[in-house]
């Protein structure tokens, strides 16, 4: 009997019950490696006693990195909130990464001999890859969630002045640099869709170094239906994400109340508009109209998303593929999307989604699917088919089998 690879998997996003892209993400390559490898989990975010017993279901050794142990965590929680901060205001961290860290990753290795180390959320861990290549011979895969210099680019022309338009421009250079040596440098880089894997193959060295691995959610998640919210109002559209000034969800959410909420009330006059997510209570804290409920961060997202009548994306700018609409599928909630908004996922417009870029489009979306329930719940189930035969851990797991062969047969 073929005994399984040795994973080291590191990260600096951990989270149960998980909620948002990142942890979403990590969650369920944590979920579809455990199944493929012998998986040793090495965390380097704050995380609390009942999440690492949670992830210890899934691993042979969990390790938590020298900055988040009791005596270190405070000062690393201050760190990450300035961090928090100044990359959203300043777009850069003013406190660089702890290589104490780094230094136990790779002290951890020496101990377990993996066969690869696996670097979750690799778009933020370059600095650790070029640690880890530096100091030891071990192979890496660099797991990408986006291509964050498209992230970063396709904001030039939302911003208002020509400051902001030389920030973005200037920092999307960067970006582009870092992805250049960092994935010539990964023995495999992971890519969400085959969009994003094209972009990493014209910097690969060889294009065999880049594979997908996607983005996906565990559906038995999402079996149970909790109960709608105290309050909760229908007909109502749906919109979840994380926001901050100027940020795509920000754009996004004041897109839909100034241009796309009011031509749905001419003909759906008592519709209600719910956005969620964390930040979505601070940047939009401006919004007045009574139809608009802001929640801020929840718990859960699934007691609006259940009951939700219709799901929208709205983006203009992101990179990627969306969880919004994996976790709306598998919860048979009809989308209205932008093109953008669905890249890298294989959608038919009017088939499993509707897609519409200008405000007109958009709202007629949204009104013939609330104007017609049956069409509109056929949609959600065609759309739950979608995310069942090709966004389940079990596709997790056979592209993770093949990055993994990949490596160790190099």
């Amino acid at each position: 009997m073929n005994q399984k690879p040795r994973i080291l998997f590191t990260t600096p996003v951990l989270k149960h019950p998980a909620i948002g892209g990142p942890f979403l993400r990590i969650e369920n390559s944590i979920k579809a490696l455990s199944q493929i490898s012998d998986l040793t989990i090495h965390c380097r975010t704050p995380i609390s006693r009942s999440e690492i017993e949670y992830y210890r279901l899934f691993c042979r050794n969990f390790y938590c990195a020298p900055s988040i142990r009791p005596l270190n965590l405070p000062i690393t929680r201050a760190k990450r909130i300035v961090n928090r901060f100044s990359g959203k205001l300043l777009k850069k961290t003013l406190f660089p990464p702890n290589e104490k860290d780094f230094e136990d990753l790779l002290h951890i290795a020496d101990l377990l001999h993996p066969d690869l180390i696996w670097l979750g959320y690799g778009n933020i861990s370059y600095s650790l890859l070029k640690y880890i290549k530096d100091n030891s011979k071990y192979p890496v895969v660099c797991d990408t969630d986006s291509v964050w210099s498209r992230f970063i680019l396709r904001g030039l022309p939302y911003m208002q002045n020509d400051a902001d338009r030389t920030r973005i421009k200037n920092e999307g250079k960067e970006k582009e640099k870092e992805e250049l040596w960092g994935t010539q440098l990964a023995d495999v880089t992971t890519a969400v869709s085959e969009i994003d894997a094209d972009y990493y193959r014209k910097l690969a060295k060889k294009p065999e170094q880049i594979h997908v691995f996607s983005n996906v959610i565990d559906l038995k998640d999402y079996e149970n239906i909790l109960p709608e919210p105290a309050n909760f109002k229908k007909p109502c559209i749906y919109l979840a994400g994380t926001f901050w000034p100027k940020s795509p969800m920000d754009e996004a959410a004041r897109w839909m109340i100034e241009k796309v909420i009011p031509l749905v009330k001419t003909q759906i006059p008592d519709i209600h508009f719910y956005i969620v997510g964390n930040g979505s209570d601070t940047t939009l804290r401006d919004i007045s109209d009574p139809s608009v409920i802001i929640t801020g961060q929840l718990p859960s997202v699934l007691p609006y998303l259940c009951h939700a009548d219709v799901a929208v994306v709205p983006l203009k700018f992101e990179s990627g593929t969306r969880f919004k609409i994996l976790e709306a599928g598998a919860c048979k909630i009809p989308v209205v999307s932008t093109t953008l908004g669905a890249e890298g996922i294989p959608v038919t417009h009017n088939v499993n989604i509707v897609l519409a870029d200008d405000p007109e489009s958009f709202a007629r979306g949204i009104i013939s699917l609330l104007s017609d329930p049956n069409s509109a719940r056929q949609m959600g189930h065609r759309l739950h088919t979608l995310i069942e035969e090709k966004y389940g851990i079990s596709t997790l797991i056979n592209e993770g089998n093949t990055i993994i062969e990949s490596v160790m047969h190099t």
